[in-house]
């Protein structure tokens, strides 16, 4: 049976592979899994921080199977989520991502928001980064092209 192959989709899976590839790189793992854990749980926790509209905005900057994920479970009439600091912020990305901890939950949402920086338009990037509370900001907003420090839970990782 000939294999039909439907253009748009190709490109999205490749676009996803792209995406997962620089997250890999920022996390500084090879373990696809587990960015596509963090991948999902900080676009989810991002996505509900911000209102109705904005989350709208931001989907439609991402590819479309990554934006499936997004919008995976999203109940808009939940949103935006008031994190009036970064620990619930950080506890839903641990507690979605099964990660370590706040640590962990930071050093993943400030790669993910890294690599979302990297392939959306600088004006959208802004207006997300605008839109969260400012305990956020302070979380996820990702450092200049300076290369960052592994995180204290990478250490006992490595021993």
């Amino acid at each position: 049976m000939p294999t039909h192959r439907v253009s748009a989709i190709d490109h999205s899976i490749e676009m996803t592979h792209i995406w997962l590839n620089d997250l890999m790189a920022e996390l500084g793992s090879e373990d696809r899994r587990y960015g596509y854990r963090v991948m999902k749980a900080v676009l989810h926790a991002v996505r509900d921080g911000l209102p109705v509209d904005e989350a709208a905005h931001l989907a439609a900057q991402l590819p479309e199977l990554i934006r499936g994920i997004y919008y995976e479970g999203w109940d808009p009439s939940r949103t935006p989520a008031r994190y009036r600091d970064s620990k619930p912020f950080l506890d839903r990305i641990a507690a979605e991502a099964s990660l370590a901890g706040d640590s962990e939950a930071s050093y993943a949402a400030e790669a993910v928001l890294a690599v979302v920086r990297k392939h959306i338009s600088a004006g959208e990037f802004e207006q997300v980064m605008h839109m969260l509370r400012a305990p956020v900001q302070a979380v996820v907003r990702p450092g200049d092209a300076r290369p960052r420090p592994a995180p204290d839970w990478a250490e006992t990782l490595i021993a």
